[in-house]
């Protein structure tokens, strides 16, 4: 039976730096199965379109990500007081033939809260995210965002190299 409150991940690659600048009501931690009732599906619907996934099919895809050590970090922050999610984001991690066989990063749906956005969390998730990147050893980490997001990735240190392209299959 899986550990209900285990973590995708180790707490090792979590960044003591980013943790330790959160303010004392919340916490940088893996992700973990609980966080489907803590709201973490809620969060990501104020990025994108999420649908309908039943704690089953969250539980499969989490035990998918959790199978494959090394390649999925999923961070969320908790609100302590309510224990609900507020934020999160992930880091994909890609190996390449190029550069001697490296790893490249994906940084992936980072979303806060729309209750708590403006607190600077989505920056504290995208450096935590690049320490993960850093102590794995990719050789970079990439990111998609759209111009009105750019800005926000300016301040994390990510600067505009190219075009995103894009073929859509959905719906």
């Amino acid at each position: 039976m899986t550990d209900l409150n285990g973590p995708l991940f180790p707490l090792s690659f979590l960044c003591p730096d980013i943790s330790g600048k959160l303010a004392p009501d919340y916490v940088l931690r893996p992700l973990q199965l609980s966080d489907y009732r803590a709201g973490v599906l809620e969060v990501l619907k104020d990025l994108t379109t999420v649908g309908d996934i039943s704690e089953e099919r969250f539980t499969e895809q989490f035990e998918y990500m959790r199978a494959r050590q090394g390649e999925y970090f999923v961070i969320i922050i908790e609100k302590i007081a309510t224990g609900n999610v507020v934020g999160v984001g992930s880091l994909l991690v890609e190996r390449k033939f190029i550069h001697e066989c490296g790893l490249v990063g994906h940084i992936e749906d980072i979303a806060v809260a729309k209750s708590e956005q403006g607190k600077k969390l989505g920056i504290k998730i995208i450096g935590a995210l690049d320490f993960i990147g850093k102590k794995i050893g990719c050789y970079k980490i990439i990111l998609d965002c759209s111009p009105h997001n750019e800005q926000f990735y300016v301040k994390c240190g990510y600067s505009n190299a190219g075009f995103e392209m894009t073929k859509r299959f959905d719906k």
